[in-house]
């Protein structure tokens, strides 16, 4: 087992903390070597990342930036975003929940009840759990506003009926956050509710969805029936919408920062492997992705801040799709075999990575709701008729 680092404070400087961990990477690289190469089936991986996460916890690393009452060490957001991107910068993959941790452990920690927030967000942390968000709905994917997942008043809890899709990785999840409709029918933003539900509880049936890179990384869920304790609603009634969109900022922010370091890697090693790459795929990718990291560092601070954020990570979403495909288009492009022809563990790499990156355009709020919401809420232009 390993014991936080004596190193480690709360109030350490951005180059105080990569130079420390850095330093911790080197001095157990043969004990983590066992990550690089993860199994190929999404269980086998799930597996693997959750003993990885525990070192990390552990050694106090993914502490960093998390509120002591919550199992944290203290600091700013900002902190927690270094380790993941020195991570990505080293080849190694995120923790296996640094998704939902990201993205939606801090509205627990602002939204749920303090009791509840104690108890779960610290199994969250030590890779004992995992979680999923029930947002996308047949027929309301992009259009949160007009979901229709019912969540009816009654008495000490809320009884659920509807289905979620495109719900990632809800077979391995313990909890989800749910956002369903306790206003009337025609009440959009206004009438959501989020709950906080286990999953284990009856009535919840999972049915996991294959995607096109042939593993099964989403589901679709269906409550029938399924009672949820008011001790479950995070924040006040009918104030979901607002969740969301935090629950959005949230998957912009540290997530992202990931995600662009990631990338980053990625394009370093499509350089080393690729020799019909030409310099002007090459110089356009890096330039996206360097954008792509200047808005989301923007996007960090400001959450590290606890400034509101409004649509302005809208920038970020866009900006990512179109960084995430480019660079995978160009992977296809200089190295067509391959991404088509070969079997080896690194062609499938490259080849799940740019399939994965097709739907970059479509999760976490489409590109098309990205433009108008950039064109409409930020620039000022008339709405799309």
């Amino acid at each position: 087992m390993t014991t936080i680092q004596p190193a480690l404070r709360s109030d350490m400087s951005i180059d105080e903390l990569r130079t420390a961990f850095r330093r911790w990477l080197t001095d157990r690289a043969d004990s983590l070597e066992q990550f690089r190469a993860l199994p190929t089936d999404v269980e086998g991986i799930f597996s693997t990342l959750s003993k990885m996460q525990r070192e990390l916890y552990e050694a106090g690393w993914i502490r960093l930036g998390w509120p002591e009452e919550l199992g944290g060490l203290g600091g700013v957001t900002a902190l927690r975003a270094v380790v993941s991107e020195e991570l990505a910068e080293a080849g190694y993959p995120p923790p296996f929940s640094f998704a939902t941790q990201e993205v939606l452990g801090p509205a627990i920690a602002r939204y749920a009840r303090s009791e509840l927030a104690t108890e779960v967000l610290p199994r969250l942390l030590r890779g004992e759990e995992s979680w999923c968000q029930g947002f996308s709905e047949p027929g309301a994917g992009s259009d949160l506003a007009s979901l229709r997942t019912k969540a009816v008043d009654a008495g000490d809890h809320w009884v659920v009926n509807g289905e979620k899709i495109w719900t990632s990785w809800a077979q391995f999840a313990d909890r989800c956050i749910v956002l369903t409709r306790t206003g009337a029918a025609d009440s959009a933003h206004r009438g959501i509710t989020a709950l906080f539900v286990d999953m284990d509880t009856p009535g919840i049936t999972v049915s996991p969805l294959v995607a096109i890179t042939g593993e099964a990384d989403f589901s679709s869920l269906h409550f029938d029936n399924v009672q949820v304790p008011k001790t479950r609603t995070l924040g006040e009634v009918g104030s979901g919408w607002a969740i969301a969109m935090f629950i959005l900022s949230c998957e912009r922010g540290a997530a992202a920062w990931q995600r662009q370091a990631w990338m980053r890697w990625r394009l370093d090693r499509l350089v080393a492997d690729a020799p019909g790459l030409t310099d002007a795929r090459a110089g356009e990718a890096f330039e996206l992705i360097t954008a792509l990291r200047l808005l989301s560092r923007r996007t960090l601070r400001s959450l590290s801040a606890g400034r509101d954020l409004g649509v302005l990570p809208s920038f970020d979403k866009y900006l990512m799709s179109t960084a995430e495909k480019f660079l995978f288009d160009s992977a296809l492009q200089a190295m067509p075999e391959t991404l088509l022809l070969r079997n080896d563990r690194e062609s499938k790499d490259w080849r799940t990575d740019y399939l994965y990156s097709r739907a970059s355009s479509i999760y976490g709020g489409a590109k098309e709701i990205q433009r108008n919401v950039i064109a409409e809420r930020i620039l000022g232009l008339p709405r799309e008729k």
